[in-house]
């Protein structure tokens, strides 16, 4: 897939900084009409299920704990979390269009919160004084942490204080209960949120208490509450050498992690966060950048886990867990290690995810959802768990997985682009534009083109660019070879290898055009011999995208079980802009092996049937099931 990692390759000594929430925004292309389907449909569908009863977030929960509703709350202990996310979404839009009704729900919403905290700064819609801290699932953290990160995201884009002071006040009391208390809570909390959380409040106001809170909560990893893999608390962060345990909870800790030692640089926490990411990756990440391959089963230490990761090379395609948190806390972590290297294999993985396991968790309507997201699926024969589907959902009793979509792809213009080693980085490729002053006083404007990742063709327009001499970095991904770099149609390199950053230095000038043009190919990709379930198939790439058969696209009368794919297959892409929101399909000519006379016993005779010529279409992977309960599979026998 991409170049090897460089392990030992020194961190820069100035780390990458994102641009301002303004500086970028999508124009055309498939992110910002992710972004439009987001703002049309997802919000809106993510609002109204949180006032379906049943659901596993619920708004009204916020009107109770603030005296202005009779009822008990609904929905998870999470809930409150899940709702902080939507928020945070409304913001990130509301911060691109300057929508008026969405200030206005901004503004409701603050009043209410501030209505229903508690005069110390608790607060948890589910749980009363006497309840406080009991229980890691009762998700305290979780919640406190996206309650703040919303309120650092608020701040950032409207610059008022309103939110960030309810915030401050949460922080200052949990800094209260874990910092200055002889006797903490005997548990690190669910779904460690809250560690970027208090980073994020630290870099805005600069408060080093918050800061110490957000270390002293990686220390609190294998010191407090029961020892279990299942919350990362077998053994002190710094001593752990493996991905283990519930899938969020993990990425999410290690994006923490990773944040608190930007701030400190402390090489102890460095060399346990480098030595987790390269297990996961190298023997616990799937194909389509998905993590957790389990939803029950026991660690190599001997602990009860669910939704989480499994040993090394265990990746079962049918029960795969892939929750789309995960995915995504996944992306986060990788988005933030290339912040602090710069190199291309983190925003390699970090596009991985995006593309495919993460917007698989949204129906191409926008308002519908999946929790899992598997590699294989048997159609309405399929006996999965109880958290799988064939057909997405509006309402969900674990709701967290719609607004961290919601929030991810509403924000992801500000994992565009990046500003380090005096240049501009751009990490993601889709028509956008960039509008702003670089940190070191760059007055810059430009216009990005591109149909990617349908086509490599990729431009820049330079409009303006106060700066002598501005170095522009394109990402190279892994999968390229000869990539070719011009200025106004004068060629300056004719072969670029992929998996690098290709920096061009030049006196920019309005009107100059910068192109990239990374050829295309379909790719066929096999995985290590250890996994086992996919020993002898292959995945087919399209550029950064996966692809997937599914069985609508058959005859009837041809089992997706008898496709097999010929190593010489020539499959053609073509684009239908009507198909399932506008995708490219992959069509060639692949193999029909029979399994006529085969009985349904466990082992049968193989037959010696011979194999015909069957035409097959592949879908992208995000597209599936979004044409009723089919059967689905990433994976392939090769001929």
């Amino acid at each position: 897939m991409c170049q090897e990692y460089e392990e030992e390759k020194p961190l820069l000594k100035r780390p990458l900084e994102s641009l301002s929430f303004d500086a970028a925004a999508w124009t055309k292309g498939l992110w910002a009409d992710k972004f439009e389907l987001c703002r049309q449909k997802t919000l809106p569908a993510v609002r109204d299920a949180m006032d379906v009863p049943g659901n596993g977030a619920a708004m009204i929960n916020f009107r109770m704990a603030a005296g202005e509703a009779e009822t008990l709350p609904a929905g998870r202990p999470w809930s409150d979390g899940d709702c902080y996310k939507w928020i945070e979404a409304v913001t990130n839009v509301y911060g691109i269009t300057g929508d008026e009704e969405l200030e206005e729900v901004l503004n409701d919403f603050i009043a209410l919160l501030e209505r229903a905290q508690e005069p110390d700064g608790y607060i948890h819609t589910h749980l009363g004084k006497a309840d406080r801290w009991q229980a890691s699932g009762n998700h305290e953290l979780y919640n406190f942490g996206h309650l703040i990160t919303a309120a650092c995201v608020h701040k950032k884009v409207t610059g008022k204080d309103n939110f960030l002071r309810i915030a401050c006040k949460a922080a200052d009391y949990l800094y209260g209960v874990f910092c200055e208390h002889t006797e903490q809570p005997q548990h690190c909390g669910h779904n460690p949120s809250h560690i970027m959380a208090l980073v994020d409040l630290y870099r805005l106001t600069e408060e080093e208490r918050y800061l110490r809170l957000a270390e002293t909560f990686v220390d609190l990893h294998g010191r407090l509450g029961k020892r279990t893999d299942q919350e990362q608390n077998r053994v002190p962060f710094r001593e752990e050498e493996k991905a283990v345990g519930h899938a969020v909870l993990g990425a999410y800790l290690y994006c923490g992690a990773t944040d608190v030692f930007r701030e400190t640089g402390e090489e102890e926490l460095w060399t346990s966060i480098s030595r987790i990411w390269r297990n996961m990756t190298t023997a616990k990440t799937y194909i389509h950048g998905g993590i957790g391959s389990l939803h029950e089963g026991i660690s190599e230490r001997g602990d009860v886990i669910h939704e989480a990761f499994g040993r090394d090379y265990q990746l079962p395609n049918s029960t795969a867990y892939c929750e789309t948190c995960a995915n995504i806390a996944g992306a986060m972590w990788n988005r933030r290690l290339l912040q602090l290297s710069g190199d291309a294999y983190h925003a390699d993985l970090m596009e991985r995810s995006l593309y495919n396991s993460m917007l698989s968790g949204l129906s191409a309507d926008g308002e519908h959802f999946f929790y899992t997201n598997p590699l294989r699926w048997y159609g309405e024969q399929h006996k999965g768990f109880p958290a799988d589907r064939g057909t997405r959902w509006h309402t969900f009793n674990c709701f967290c997985c719609p607004p961290s979509i919601a929030r991810t792809l509403t924000g992801l213009h500000e994992w565009a682009y990046s500003f380090g080693e005096g240049a501009l980085w751009v990490n993601l490729y889709g028509g956008s534009k960039v509008e702003t002053t670089l940190p070191d006083g760059t007055d810059l404007k430009v216009t990005q083109k591109t149909e990617y990742p349908w086509d490599g063709r990729i431009s820049f327009t330079i409009e303006k660019c106060s700066a002598e001499v501005l170095p522009i970095k394109l990402r190279i991904p892994g999968w390229v070879s000869d990539a070719t770099v011009s200025i106004n149609d004068e060629p300056i390199e004719t072969s670029i290898e992929g998996g690098c950053y290709f920096e061009v230095k030049h006196s920019w000038s309005p009107g100059d055009e910068l192109t990239l043009h990374m050829p295309l190919q379909v790719r066929m990709v096999a995985a290590h011999p250890k996994v086992e379930e996919t020993r002898n198939q292959v995945a087919i790439f399209y550029g950064p995208v996966l692809y997937c058969l599914e069985s609508v696209d058959l005859p009837d009368d041809i089992d997706i079980s008898e496709i097999h794919i010929p190593r010489d297959i020539d499959f053609v892409p073509n684009h239908y802009p009507d198909l399932l929101g506008g995708i490219t399909v992959l069509e060639g000519e692949a193999q029909r092996i029979s399994r006529e006379g085969e009985t349904a016993a466990l082992y049968t005779s193989l037959n010696n049937a011979g194999s015909v010529s069957v035409p097959v279409r592949l879908i992208p992977y995000f597209s599936r099931a979004n044409r009723g309960d089919c059967e689905m599979t990433v994976w392939l026998p090769c001929l």
